[in-house]
């Protein structure tokens, strides 16, 4: 795993970083569930009826999909403003994921420039960033489009628009995600990916989805690039207390 992680590395001049998974656990101390179940209360408090397929629905995103699909556009709104709002709260208690840091001290050895690509909304990222003193680090955000569920990953759009403004060919990045939608949007964008399988059961999950590698831990990625930058060993140039200016 690890040959075929460096071999990766040095095809590619750009870092493209899902956000919740292989930066940090957004809703580790807001469950995602509890955001689900309080934009479903938001529509139910608009009189809007709540499609039985939503009852009980645990991811927010989903929630959000669904709405874009079913209802209009000023509806679609209220909840993306909602979750919006929800994700910078869950900002506040969110789980750094380890070597995540690393990694993006990694990268920017090796002179790549990063960007944060998610389908949470470009507010929280950049609170969580500048919160984790990790703004100078990453070039780029490019968040959830605004009341538009249909362009998230896996739409490649987030992730072409990545590309195209840190000025790299779409086949010269790799994204780094934790999801099926990421690697589907990853191979309709062109460019590489490395499926983070932070769950034992998305391994061979990811393997079937046609990711390039697929690791269990964002070290495995940090070290590949400190050897892609002719590192030795990862501690002479990974220093955990790294941190990029605000």
């Amino acid at each position: 795993m690890s040959i075929a992680l460096e071999q990766l590395c040095g095809d590619v001049d750009a870092l493209l970083l899902d956000f919740d998974g292989p930066v940090c656990g957004i809703f580790a101390g807001y469950p995602a569930s509890q955001v689900a179940g309080e934009l479903l209360d938001l529509l139910r408090g608009r009189a809007a009826a709540v499609a039985e397929r939503l009852c009980g629905e645990p991811d927010p995103l989903e929630v959000l999909r669904q709405v874009g699909a079913d209802r209009g556009q000023a509806v679609t709104a209220a909840v993306e403003d909602a979750l919006i709002a929800a994700e910078v709260r869950a900002v506040g208690t969110a789980e750094p994921t380890a070597y995540a840091r690393e990694t993006i001290v990694a990268a920017t050895h090796l002179r790549w420039p990063v960007a944060v690509v998610s389908n949470n909304s470009a507010e929280a990222v950049t609170a969580y960033l500048r919160a984790h003193r990790l703004s100078g680090g990453v070039a780029v955000v490019v968040g959830r489009p605004y009341a538009d569920p249909a362009r998230m990953k896996p739409n490649p759009a987030p992730i072409l628009d990545a590309a195209q403004r840190l000025g790299i060919e779409p086949a010269r990045c790799v994204l780094v995600g934790d999801s099926v939608t990421d690697i589907e949007g990853a191979h309709a964008a062109g460019t590489k990916v490395v499926g983070y399988a932070n769950k034992p059961p998305k391994v061979q999950a990811f393997v079937a989805a046609g990711a390039d590698v697929v690791v269990t831990s964002m070290r495995d990625v940090a070290q590949a690039l400190v050897r892609a930058g002719g590192g030795t060993s990862c501690s002479a140039r990974l220093r955990p207390a790294w941190c990029c200016p605000v």
